[in-house]
């Protein structure tokens, strides 16, 4: 089963065909390419409101359903993804800050 062309838009990135779907997990959005893969890590199926819905393919639950179909997150195939965030806080500079005695 393949997405409506109506899903499917384009990435900013790369220009690849996407699919944006709300994670089943905790509803965030989440773009999947548009071509369905047998490679993929993830279930995606349209919903009865017409929003596509994306599921981990997971050890408890690894079977595709009938209409959904196996996709991959657009994350791990961009061929121009963002920069990487840093997990650690940059150092904050204290130049220039003018020590406050303690109130009681």
């Amino acid at each position: 089963m393949r997405p409506s062309s109506h899903h499917v838009t384009r990435c900013r990135r790369c220009h690849a065909a996407i699919c944006w779907a709300l994670t089943s997990a905790n509803g965030r959005r989440q773009p999947v390419d548009a071509e369905p893969t047998a490679e993929g890590n993830l279930a995606v199926m349209q919903g009865a409101d017409g929003v596509l819905y994306v599921r981990a393919v997971t050890v408890a639950r690894p079977g595709i359903r009938p209409g959904e179909w196996q996709a991959m997150p657009h994350h791990a195939t961009c061929s121009n993804p963002p920069p990487r965030r840093s997990a650690r806080t940059p150092e904050r500079s204290t130049v220039g800050v003018r020590p406050v005695p303690w109130q009681r």
